[in-house]
């Protein structure tokens, strides 16, 4: 019975049979005298480092032209903001595996209609997206929502009542 020989002398034999054809190209002189018809070399560049400024040159100076005066704009006072227009309950989420429990208290005048939706990560599973549940003035409100698995992201949306 003849023994396989291993892959580790197939590689070596190989590598060196692969060396044996790549050296002679290398050490063969180039033809004629141009370098560049050789074997793609050329002699190094030198540069005098002395005639480089240390500095860029700074740029000159445009002259100034007299540029008539910008009148003062005054300033615009901030419209009064009335209670009929501040809105929006403040939300916040926790994410307990598979579970989104949102956390939500208006604190403003108007009632507001908050709705959670629930994104998930698998692909196969469903996104959840909530009822508008209406919170209050100084009320508050939870909202549960869920995946099968794991839970991508998670968001509230506001909506005037």
């Amino acid at each position: 019975m003849r023994a396989r020989p291993s892959r580790a002398m197939s590689l070596l034999v190989a590598s060196a049979v692969l060396t044996g054809f790549l050296i002679p190209g290398v050490l063969a002189p180039p033809e004629g005298d141009d370098p560049a018809s050789g074997s793609g070399t050329a002699a190094p560049a030198a540069a005098d480092l002395a005639g480089i400024p240390a500095e860029p040159p700074a740029p000159a100076e445009p002259p100034i032209a007299a540029e008539p005066p910008v009148p003062a704009v005054p300033a615009v006072p901030a419209a009064p903001t009335s209670a009929a227009d501040l809105f929006g309950a403040d939300c916040d989420t926790v994410i307990d595996g598979s579970l989104v429990t949102a956390y939500c208290h208006n604190s403003y005048p108007r009632t507001d209609l908050v709705r959670l939706h629930v994104e998930c990560d698998r692909w196969w599973d469903l996104d959840g997206d909530g009822n508008a549940v209406a919170v209050g003035p100084a009320g508050r409100a939870e909202l549960v929502g869920r995946c099968w698995k794991e839970v991508r992201s998670t968001w509230i949306s506001h909506r005037r009542a």
